[in-house]
């Protein structure tokens, strides 16, 4: 109950969902785009395979923001609310993207394409970085005891329909003019980005018709040092939860950004740039289906559990992915990323509860933000750049077990945290003020 009614929780999990939905959308096409049409736009006088390299090191310069983003928008969710902070990250991401659609390429105006690029993903970066935690404490405060696993699932799933959102509208506008003409390189993947203006606009009605959560305006103390406070009290948490969702950046930017372009490359699986998009559609769907029943049985079976059997298992289909995919089976591709993403899935849908649910209420915007985006520089920044390097010196297997080596490292992370799962959220204090509200 809050300011005297009852906010309900179908609109909070439609806020959560629809503005992660947006934000990683924003994220997803810029991925896309890296691995489609940058390396011509922006990196032209690279030559093909330089220039993708230097395209997808403009993809993982958002990793690097992302602590930093964590770290900036959690002081504020922990200091004056979730709500206010999570309006100016929407404002934030949408506005970058935006920018990015509209940026002339180096044909036009020459180095300073790439570097303007370079700042626009780091702006993107910092975004994410505080988006993610917001949202995941918006449905995790708000979820009523016993639920917070069921409800925590809808920002997990926003990822999904938002790769999903962007392979559909690549596809689209690469069917309508020609994913091979030059009309889409020279300005049909800019409308995905100058389209999230108005998903923003959506964004930012739903979220302002949402109030801050109750167990945040209940609890009277809050961190003046959020930064501070979370990495002296609980820094084997922080470690520890960044160490267990390595598997998660890994299997999903090695799944939606990297296939993609391993996908179209002739040297790689050899797929066409429309079957590659329909895989990735496929695939979300799947992972999406995934996180919704995952995150229902975490309240009853616990986090740990679900995201170590993910662990276990992303182990041993790191080693076998590349070997399918390199069999040039169109089947073999759409199978090899539908299950890629759907490890992440089971992984993914038991952390909107998870990480909440480790930290103090006090610092747990920084806290949950810090450890999920300490995980996306190892799990999301560094494969993406060793992959050409450990594809040209030992073959694409050598990625597969990179990915093998994450999901190791996930398991034993995971299982050296507590289960979480009947925690209470709220100080006794704090309870027995919503109670009494």
């Amino acid at each position: 109950m809050v300011s005297g009614r009852t906010v309900p929780m179908r609109r909070i999990a439609v806020a959560s969902c629809v503005g992660t939905t947006i934000e990683f959308y924003d994220f997803f096409i810029y991925g896309t785009a890296a691995a489609l049409v940058f390396p011509t736009v922006f990196f032209p006088a690279l030559g093909p395979a330089a220039g993708a390299v230097a395209s997808f090191a403009t993809f993982a310069v958002a990793f690097v923001a992302r602590p930093v983003g964590a770290v900036l928008f959690g002081h504020f969710g922990d200091r004056v609310g979730r709500k206010r902070t999570l309006i100016s990250t929407l404002l934030l991401m949408g506005i970058a993207t935006t920018l990015i659609g509209l940026l002339p390429s180096a044909s036009a105006i020459g180095v300073a394409a790439p570097v303007i690029l370079v700042a626009l993903r780091f702006t993107q970066g910092l975004a994410v970085g505080g988006e993610w935690a917001g949202a995941s404490l918006l449905t995790a405060e708000y979820a009523p005891p016993g639920q917070r696993g069921r409800y925590a699932t809808f920002p997990q799933i926003g990822a999904f329909l938002a790769f999903g959102m962007a392979s559909v509208t690549f596809l689209v506008t690469g069917l309508v003019m020609g994913d091979t003409d030059a009309a889409f390189v020279d300005y049909g993947w800019r409308i995905p980005f100058v389209l999230s203006a108005l998903l923003v606009v959506v964004g930012l009605y739903v979220r302002l018709r949402i109030e801050e959560t109750p167990i945040f305006r209940q609890e009277k103390v809050t961190a003046r040092q959020p930064f501070r406070e979370a990495v002296r009290r609980q820094p084997r948490e922080v470690l520890l939860a960044a160490g267990s969702l390595t598997i998660v950046f890994s299997f999903f930017n090695m799944g939606t950004t990297y296939l993609t372009s391993y996908g179209v490359n002739p040297d790689g699986a050899g797929q066409s740039r429309p079957t590659v998009l329909v895989a990735g559609i496929i695939a979300a769907v799947v992972a999406g289906v995934l996180t919704i029943v995952t995150g229902r049985m975490s309240d009853r079976f616990g986090r740990r559990r679900l995201i170590m059997a993910a662990g276990a298992v992303g182990v041993v289909w790191g080693v076998l992915l590349f070997p399918l995919l390199d069999t040039g089976s169109t089947l073999a591709f759409g199978f090899g990323l539908v299950v890629t993403l759907g490890i992440v899935g089971v992984c993914y849908a038991p952390t909107g509860a998870f990480l909440p649910e480790l930290f103090e209420t006090r610092y747990r915007y920084t806290g949950a933000g810090l450890a999920y985006n300490l995980a996306g520089v190892a799990g999301g920044a560094v494969p993406p750049l060793l992959a050409p390097a450990l594809t040209a010196s030992y073959g694409s297997i050598a990625i597969g077990v990179l990915l093998s080596a994450f999901a190791v490292l996930s398991f034993f992370c995971t299982c050296a945290l507590a289960e979480t799962k009947d925690r209470a959220l709220a100080t006794a204090r704090a309870q027995r003020r919503l109670v009494s509200v």
